[in-house]
């Protein structure tokens, strides 16, 4: 787990060599932080912090610095970014990179210097003999969605280290308006932590009070208010939108995203896949597919295919100008409210 790499970066048993791989950028760079304040003093940054793009500096760059001895300082950490080379991906590269000199380095790495390979890629091309030989060599840290437990506490931890805390309401709100990013959820709690003080409790109304709703979280709402039957609700959200200057073809996109989850969420549950197992299918945070689970219930796979087709037709015509945008939505909406109240 993620969290015990973390731990022990801390307390300062580095690897020579890092391999960051995956999407989640903000445990990508969480990690390199957390490497960088473990390897080398705030002071020494300037000498022994060396930060190189593989899409415009040569690899074997990063390794002659790598090789050098750190200045006036115990170690140098020496980070590279877009290791295109490890991939399969066909883009044509800017620079000439000396993958042999990387293998020498990898076999044997300096003492005095942690390597940090950030890969923000999928997967690698395990058929290369370089990856295959940074894999095997280095220690690898997959950067993946945390699990809805890990995400909690997660979030526990960081409210503890502020001498805060966090009703469970709160933390579930929390998620629920940021829609599970990490990035949003540090951020607010960072401000939430601030606004209640040491020793500090955050409540779900105090989440609700300095918390933002998100468009995509207003989406959510606005179709859970839907499937309930809630016609106002959904109409005063969709109506609020609108006073706030969001264009109906975004708002259309939202509605197509959403209903296209809860489908791709229906159908794999259908054939046994947990909701881990289904963020992992589909990219998107365990939260998201938890409530999209919810959602996907109380609609048939016909009910489902059948509404996606129809905001197809409200796209193009939209997009056609065959009919004003907001009355098409208005009109899907109002055609949804008969369509769940006869089931």
């Amino acid at each position: 787990m993620i969290f015990n790499i973390w731990k022990n970066i801390k307390k300062k048993n580095l690897a020579p060599v890092y391999l960051l791989i995956g999407k989640e950028s903000f445990l990508m760079q969480e990690t390199v932080q957390y490497i960088v304040e473990a390897g080398v003093l705030e002071e020494e940054k300037d000498f022994n912090l060396s930060v190189y793009d593989m899409e415009e500096t040569p690899i074997e760059t990063a390794i002659e610095d790598a090789e050098t001895l750190p200045f006036m300082g115990e170690k140098r950490v020496v980070i590279v970014k877009n290791p295109l080379f490890l991939t399969s991906e066909k883009k044509k590269e800017k620079v000439e990179h000396n993958i042999e000199k990387l293998e020498q380095y990898i076999h044997s790495p300096a003492p005095y210097t942690v390597l940090v390979f950030m890969a923000p890629y999928e997967k690698l091309d395990e058929r290369k003999k370089i990856t295959k030989l940074v894999k095997k060599q280095t220690e690898v840290i997959e950067m993946n969605s945390l699990s809805d437990s890990d995400t909690k506490n997660w979030m526990l931890d960081i409210v503890e280290q502020e001498q805060i805390s966090l009703e469970k309401d709160a933390m579930e709100e929390l998620i629920m308006l940021t829609a599970g990013d990490l990035m949003m959820i540090h951020q607010e709690l960072g401000k939430l932590s601030t606004y209640v003080g040491a020793e500090g409790v955050i409540t779900s109304e105090t989440v609700r009070l300095l918390v933002a709703r998100t468009l995509e979280q207003n989406i959510f709402d606005l179709i859970e208010h839907v499937i309930h039957k809630r016609s106002k609700d959904a109409l005063q959200i969709f109506y609020d939108l609108l006073k706030n200057n969001e264009e109906p073809i975004k708002i259309l996109s939202l509605l197509v995203t959403q209903f296209r989850l809860i489908l791709h969420v229906k159908e794999l549950s259908n054939i046994g896949y947990g909701q881990q197992q289904i963020a992992n299918t589909v990219k998107v945070h365990p939260f998201r597919v938890k409530l999209a689970l919810q959602q996907a219930r109380l609609f048939s796979t016909d009910e489902l295919a059948h509404l996606l087709m129809e905001l197809a037709e409200a796209d193009y015509e939209m997009k056609t100008g065959k009919k004003d945008k907001q009355l098409l939505l208005e009109l899907f909406l109002l055609k949804l409210f008969d369509e769940k109240s006869l089931t």
